[in-house]
Formats: C-alpha cells, structure tokens, sequence
C-alpha cells in the first residue's frame, strides 16, 4: 500500500487504461478512469496474451476469471502458405506456464476487457466523457472534456490510443498507415473441430500475407486473421465490416484448411494497419502516455496488448511511495524504464511483418532454415522479463543484456507471432 496518496486521471478505458486503473487502485492512489465511449466494451476478436503480461495478470489476481474466458493453446506451428508443411514446432502450455512461470493465452479482447473492468468499481470510472486536452499547473494538472467539464489530478495517464489526444500536446506527429488491412473473423469451433483441436496456435506464411489462427472464448471459437496489402482507406478507422467474398479472394493458391474457416464464417472485420514512430518524450510535468497512445505497435509480434499491461505494472512500482508534489521525478523514471523495450517491439513488429511475407524464393527458404532452430529459449528476453521485479532503472544495467539477446536473436530468427 502506498504511504501518500495521489489523484490519478487515467484517460481511455482499453486495456491498458484499465490495467493501470486497476494497479493504482491496489496501490491505494484515488484513480478516476475516464472513457469517451457511453458504454465501455472492446471491439474486435482475437488477441494473444504471453506470459510476460498474463504474469501481471496474475499478480492482480485475474486467474480464476482468465480461466473461465482464456484458452491455453498446447503447441505453436509455423505453416508453409500452399502446402502446409510444419517449419517450426514449439511447445504451449504447460510448458510455457513451467519455464516462465505464468502461460501464454489466447482469448477474446472482449473477454479480456470485461475481465479488466469487473476489478476497477463504477465510482472509478466516468464514461462519456472525451478529453480534448489538459492544462499544465504547478500543483495539479486540469484534464478538459467536451463537455466543457474538468478534472483536477496530481498525474493525467494518457491511455487513449493509437489515436491519443493526450499525446497531441507532446508530439506533432500522425499514425502511419502500414499499408496493410488486417482482415478478422470468428468461426464456431462446432464448424472447424479438426481445426480447433488441440488447442494450437498456428501461423500461415506465404508471398505478401500471412495468416493466423487460434481458439479463443473458452475454446467455443476460432479466431482467424489476415494480413494483406491494401490502399490507405479514405479516412482513418478503427474497425469496418468487411466482405467475405473479398477475403477468399485472398486466399487463391492457400491451403484448404484456410478456405475451410473463411467458410464457414458469416462475417469478416477489417482493420486498416496503424503504428507511430517512436517518442523522444513521452511525458512532460504531470502527464504521460501509456500502451498504444506511447509506443503503438503492429500486431506482427501480438505484443501490443502486452506492452501496455506491462506499461501499468511498471508505472505503478514508479508511483509507489511518491508524494503529489514528486509525480513528475516518478513519471519521468518510469518513462526511461519503458522507452527501450517498447521502441525495440515497435521495431521488430513491422520487422516481422515483412519477414512473414516474404515471396518464394531465397530469402524465403533462407528464413524457412532458420525458422527449424527456433525454441522457447529463443524468448526468454521477452518472456522471462518480470516487470514485478526487474530493475527500473536502465542505466543500471536492467536492459544490457536484454539488448545484447535480442540483437542476437532478431539478426538470425524470425519470430512466431504475430496478429
């Protein structure tokens, strides 16, 4: 329990806002968590969670509800795009939960999101109500809304978004679109059962996409996702219908398992590719940027969501013990302790994706060689990182020898994940 008490203004009511939301309350700070949306729920399908964020997740006490919604895929496959052939074999669960010490899920984000909110009280949270900028004080900072109403806070966590309007008064910079569209459905595993048993994680590979499925909702779905090139959209959006005609389309010349799940789906979801370059600054004075209003990443290392709960934890070992009028000395600590390892997955994210996509070819089968010698070990940097105890500070080494592996293990090894 933390000795002072501060005023927290958690601003955005994703995952990472309620993450956050939800570690500052524990630590005894009076947080008020504010969502634009009238109704707070999560829209998409699939996500990934690795046992570097389900760690947290555990800590807050998550596990028993995480069970009733997640699904512990018992191996990863990496899959030749035409024929199906098995490039990389790497064992799930258990395995994961016994070397890490947490396992590695797939889930709904909507089942994540309903799990975050049931631990954050209503008297935490304001919905309705859109920031449209802050006001820097020496005491306290004043977040605005558009309703012409304010809020007083010793800290304002931008948690916005990719989209973030807190991050607007640090940065004059724009999303950048990836060229790419995700393209998402859901299927009944009661449709697919060969493919939805095991519970595997398997990643397709192929020239100019590549494709991913897992089960997800307790096993009762099979998310499918796939990445392909597309013309910037008209204007920038989160989430649209799409047509499943235009998906098969896609899948010309793809293994019938693919063709199999996009048939029996109803519907298709596409989202446009957003990321952001990397901040010199992510904060100033009283405010700073959490999850993808920081460092907002491409789904190619399906690290995303992981990052910001990471983000949270770390922040709140930051804040811990601090008094109102030290939050900014906090701030900055906890931004020197994120900046690295969250530009490095930025980085290695767009990575990723052009390695999975590669066309036939030499590069293709030079990648193909090097996909045989994966292995969980080849994670431990990312997996076997404890934010509930790894040293904040980098300059005291938390993060020399986690550069020196992960130049090794990105100079030669492609990563399987992704989506």
């Amino acid at each position: 329990m933390s000795k002072q008490r501060v005023r927290i203004a958690v601003i955005g009511g994703g995952i990472g806002g309620l993450t956050a939301a939800q570690v500052l309350l524990r630590a005894g700070h009076e947080v008020t968590c504010f969502e634009q949306a009238a109704e707070l729920r999560e829209v998409g399908a699939g996500i990934q969670v690795g046992p570097n964020a389900s760690r947290v997740l555990h800590r807050l006490g998550l596990a028993e509800p995480l069970a009733k919604v997640a699904v512990q895929p018992v191996a990863i496959e990496i899959k030749r795009w035409d024929t199906g052939r098995v490039l990389s074999a790497m064992p799930g669960n258990p395995e994961i939960s016994r070397r890490y010490g947490a396992p590695y899920y797939t889930m709904h984000r909507a089942d994540l999101h309903a799990v975050l909110r049931a631990g954050v009280p209503d008297a935490a949270l304001r919905l309705g109500a859109r920031c449209v900028g802050v006001t820097h004080g020496a005491r306290e900072v004043i977040a605005r809304f558009a309703d012409g109403s304010t809020h007083a806070a010793d800290v304002v966590i931008g948690a916005d978004g990719i989209r973030s309007q807190i991050r607007r008064s640090l940065a004059d910079d724009a999303p950048r679109f990836s060229g790419q569209v995700a393209c998402r459905v859901l299927v009944p595993a009661a449709r697919v059962p060969a493919l939805a048993s095991p519970p595997t994680v398997r990643i397709w590979l192929g020239p100019g996409h590549h494709m991913v499925y897992y089960p997800v909702s307790g096993g009762s779905l099979l998310n499918f996702a796939t990445a392909m090139p597309s013309r910037a959209p008209a204007a920038e959006s989160w989430i649209h219908e799409g047509r499943r005609e235009d998906a098969l389309a896609g899948l010309a010349g793809w293994h019938e398992d693919l063709h199999a799940i996009m048939n029996a789906a109803e519907g298709t979801l596409e989202l446009p590719l957003y990321d952001r370059a990397a901040l010199a600054r992510s904060g100033e004075g009283r405010v700073t940027l959490l999850g993808d209003a920081a460092h907002p990443m491409l789904p190619f290392f399906a690290q995303g969501a992981a990052q910001a709960i990471e983000d949270a934890w770390v922040l709140g070992r930051c804040l811990e013990g601090v008094a109102p009028e030290g939050v900014a000395g906090a701030l900055r600590r906890y931004e020197r302790a994120r900046a690295r390892r969250a530009a490095q997955l930025q980085r290695l994210s767009v990575r990723n994706g052009k390695l999975f996509q590669l066309p036939d070819g030499l590069r293709q089968r030079g990648r193909d060689l090097l996909l045989r010698r994966l292995s969980l070990e080849s994670f431990d940097w990312l997996y076997g990182y404890d934010v509930t105890s790894a040293p904040l500070d980098p300059e005291r080494g938390s993060e020399g020898g986690w550069r020196w592996r992960i130049g090794r293990i990105t100079s030669r090894r492609p990563l399987p994940e992704g989506l």
